[in-house]
């Protein structure tokens, strides 16, 4: 780990501890040649997992894909940092539980569903809404049913 302030590749752990969402680490490091002292986090990251699209064909699995779905999924809604960083997290460990080496698009997007359903209704709908591609109000007032 290099410090961010002089740039050395000599850093040492201080502390470490786990967060509170279990799924990640945070380091406080300290800087053997400026002394200065500063933190980090590591995070779970899903590896070799392809995902089985539609349309049958297959690319590696993406994070950002996820994140970028639930951010406008969660559009103008509020919501702090932390507990959406936890709602990913929670996303992502269900998608590991879910998957040996492959997934599919139907599988992620019903993990999705799950988590935003307990997190904000609102947000599931929006996503249900575009995920589900309701072809009329009936069925999109029988999720909204669903939900009560």
């Amino acid at each position: 780990m290099y410090c961010p302030f002089c740039n050395s590749e000599n850093t040492r752990v201080v502390d470490s501890r786990v967060a509170n969402d279990g799924t990640s680490i945070r380091r406080r490091r300290e800087c053997e040649s400026c002394e200065k002292r500063f933190s980090t986090n590591e995070e779970l990251e899903i590896l070799d997992l392809m995902v089985i699209k539609r349309d049958g064909s297959r690319q590696a699995y993406s994070s950002e894909k996820v994140i970028n779905g639930l951010k406008r999924a969660l559009e103008k809604r509020l919501h702090d940092k932390a507990d959406f960083r936890s709602l990913v997290n929670t996303i992502e460990r269900d998608i590991q539980r879910n998957a040996t080496n492959e997934i599919t698009t139907e599988k992620i997007g019903e993990i999705v569903l799950h988590g935003l359903k307990n997190f904000d209704p609102v947000a599931y709908i929006r996503f249900a809404s575009v995920y589900r591609s309701f072809e009329d109000v009936q069925s999109f007032k029988e999720e909204l049913d669903k939900l009560k």
